[in-house]
């Protein structure tokens, strides 16, 4: 029979109290009014409900099988031996094989339970041809995300001089939506002859994604009080009225020096929403990476802040190919630009699982 390690075990116990408690909560009426409430508490139980209907049935084998060694170690009749024996081989194969399913779940468990993020896309090195790049990627995000019928809200944008994007910052919410997209976090290359190239030459440029996970307001450590706030007017163009009325939202958390603005709306209330929104991501993304840095000798981690340097993938238009240098393989670029990332993130996220499951 398959043990799980105490300490596993008391890591599924603590996971089945949260998904009884969510549970309760989503009967509670003040989070049924809230519609806020009820998606992040359902998105969270979906998440954790498969790890825990596996943890009940692997406890309940583990019931059956310490009965029929009971029976087959004090039993007379022969017959009931021998039945009792077949049913503990029977019980002990299939407590083996959900041994094998309840680890692969654990070790992803917590990447399941964040139902949203905020996707940050800038235009790297290569001009006007890196906001043409940058812009290409966020529509390929979006297109995941319908794929995926996650919602996918665009909280900030700034245009490239001749198209594309300089920045764009996505909000993404959905089931599983952080568990597949933690790990686009990294340079993104392309090679490919830009559409500002006049002679037919193959430029390579680059765009940068970072990946924030997006808490829940008590999941973050955020006093009010360390936030100066600053109500301005809005830069760049828009017309008298956005550059005349104060509506742009400037935060700063003083003792982490992490700055937002945002002035995406003419409403001064819905630019302050967003602004704390992005502000909890960015500081939750900190607290998250020195929580990680302090596990980094037991627990190896594709999440955080150090990949983002790295190049993580190619796209070459010429080959019509998208290269995942951690993966080492290669996928359809024509495919994966029109939203069809799915296959690719699977391996992400097999090989991740892998990496964890290793340092148990």
């Amino acid at each position: 029979m398959s043990t799980l390690p105490e300490n596993l075990l008391r890591k599924l116990a603590e996971i089945e109290e949260q998904y009884a408690h969510l549970e309760a909560e989503l009967l509670e009426p003040e989070v049924l009014a809230d519609h806020r409430r009820v998606r992040s508490c359902s998105i969270r139980k979906a998440a954790l409900q498969p790890l825990v209907e596996r943890y009940r049935h692997w406890s309940l084998l583990q019931r059956r099988i310490e009965e029929a060694r009971n029976v087959a170690a004090g039993e007379n009749d022969p017959e009931l031996v021998d039945l009792a024996r077949g049913e503990l081989d029977e019980l002990e194969t299939e407590s083996a094989a959900l041994f094998e399913e309840l680890q692969s779940l654990l070790v992803t468990a917590d990447d399941m339970a964040i139902g949203s993020l905020i996707l940050e896309i800038r235009a790297g090195v290569g001009g006007d041809e890196a906001a043409l790049w940058a812009g290409d990627l966020v529509e390929m995000y979006q297109r995941f995300a319908a794929q995926r019928k996650w919602s996918c809200e665009e909280l900030d944008r700034s245009e490239g001089d001749v198209g594309g994007c300089k920045l764009c910052l996505l909000s993404v919410a959905g089931e599983g939506a952080w568990a597949n997209l933690c790990f686009e976090g990294g340079t993104h290359q392309v090679k490919r002859v830009p559409a500002t190239e006049a002679q037919g030459r193959v430029h390579t440029s680059t765009a940068t994604v970072a990946v924030l996970p997006e808490p829940e307001e008590v999941d973050v450590q955020l006093d009010a009080n360390d936030v100066k706030e600053m109500i301005t007017t809005a830069t760049g163009p828009g017309g008298q009225n956005v550059n005349k009325v104060s509506t742009a939202v400037h935060l700063i958390h003083e003792p982490t020096g992490i700055e937002v603005r945002m002035q995406d709306t003419k409403s001064q209330s819905q630019n302050r929403e967003k602004a704390w929104k992005l502000l909890r991501a960015r500081l939750y993304e900190r607290q998250k990476a020195e929580a990680d840095a302090e596990r980094a000798q037991q627990r190896r981690s594709m999440i955080g802040s150090g990949s983002r340097a790295e190049k993580i993938r190619t796209y070459r238009a010429k080959e019509n190919l998208v290269v995942d240098h951690r993966l080492g393989e290669s996928y359809n670029l024509e495919k994966s630009l029109a939203g069809e990332l799915q296959p690719m993130i699977d391996a992400l996220v097999e090989l991740e699982t892998a990496n964890r499951l290793a340092d148990l």
